[in-house]
């Protein structure tokens, strides 16, 4: 199939009174790229005064996942290549399009049917109406390619109970369907064999029944998350002021779950680990979505512009795919006093908003 007549990375179209806008982009897991960004912001901006629509709803096509991310491969050529100014302008399209679907002034319901990760978690996070599945598998892993969380992450993580913000930003962790409803990530758990039935009673039901109400009839409670269990030692740990004193309480509780996060953290990038326990703990303090926005562009462009960790995270991950990452510095005990204030203090040449 040539570029011509490829499908469109965004289906546009309206059912009854509901917009729909599916990601398709199957083969990638539905991974963003700009062009595909663009096309839900023309939609959402051409949806807000149609009477005509009165329900939006933004899911995936292909029964991998919702969205898997920002196109990181492409992010990588585009460092290495030199070429800053076009990824600044992928970033400050994306979050504007979270601002956008945070600040909709029609419901908007998201279902992050199985994985939802990164930027996926930017469409499906911030919605009226977040529906998850049995299938559902939420994180935002940035710190394993050396990066740190964004989209509006370090809101949601902020904002999670105890310090379970500060344990999922960390290790890059996958929520469940009830974890994620447990951290504030979802509001609903509907058994992906009832997606279609949803989707038609958003757009066909007949009487003045809210959004919220419909998804409640195809609601089914799931069985408790277990992270429960893990909050004491989690919450003692992840209080600690920085990330070697995280991993020293760690291993000094003696769990064989704190002993394997603390490994875990080790093989991390130290610069994206002090990078992002200062990002959810300045957005847990932040009065809303946009001043995380804000904060999390500040540490993004200060990745891709002045520190080598995420151009050699991509490369070991997902280009050269030895795994085998060089970070700088190396170790957690090589990092400086309050390694995160240069991203924290940076100012990118383009402001966000």
């Amino acid at each position: 199939m040539t570029e011509l007549n490829a499908a469109p990375r965004v289906l546009v179209r309206t059912e009854g009174a509901l917009g729909r806008l599916t990601l398709n982009r199957p083969e990638a897991i539905n991974a963003l790229d700009v062009g595909m960004i663009r096309s839900l912001t023309e939609a959402l901006e051409s949806w807000r005064d149609d009477t005509d629509v009165q329900i939006v709803l933004i899911d995936g096509e292909g029964e991998r996942g919702m969205c898997a991310g920002g196109d990181v491969r492409g992010l990588h050529a585009q460092i290495v290549a030199g070429r800053a100014d076009e990824t600044a302008e992928f970033f400050r399209a994306e979050y504007a399009l979270n601002a956008m679907i945070a600040e909709y002034p029609k419901p908007l319901v998201t279902i992050a049917d199985g994985i939802t990760m990164g930027g996926g978690i930017g469409l499906a996070g911030h919605a009226a109406i977040r529906v998850v599945t049995e299938r559902s598998k939420l994180a935002m892993p940035e710190t394993r390619i050396g990066f740190t969380p964004d989209v509006g992450g370090t809101w949601l993580l902020g904002r999670a109970p105890g310090r379970f913000g500060e344990y999922f930003g960390l290790t890059g962790s996958t929520m469940n369907a009830a974890d994620a409803v447990l951290l504030g990530f979802a509001d609903h758990v509907v058994p992906s064999d009832r997606l279609d039935a949803l989707r038609e009673a958003l757009a066909f039901r007949a009487d003045p029944t809210g959004p919220s109400e419909i998804v409640l009839l195809f609601d089914e409670t799931p069985e408790p998350s277990t992270l429960p269990a893990s909050r004491d030692w989690i919450d003692a740990a992840f209080s600690a002021d920085s990330v070697v004193e995280i991993v020293a309480r760690l291993r000094a509780h003696g769990a064989a779950d704190a002993d394997a996060t603390a490994d875990l953290l080790e093989g991390l990038a130290p610069t994206a680990l002090a990078v992002t326990l200062d990002a959810v703990r300045e957005a847990r303090a932040m009065p809303g979505l946009r001043a995380a926005l804000e904060g999390e562009y500040r540490r993004v462009m200060w990745f891709v512009t002045q520190h080598p960790d995420l151009v050699e995270g991509i490369r070991a991950q997902l280009v050269d795919k030895d795994r085998n990452p060089q970070w700088d510095p190396a170790t957690l005990a090589d990092l400086p006093a309050d390694a995160g204030a240069a991203a924290r203090e940076f100012v990118p040449e383009h402001p966000l908003f």
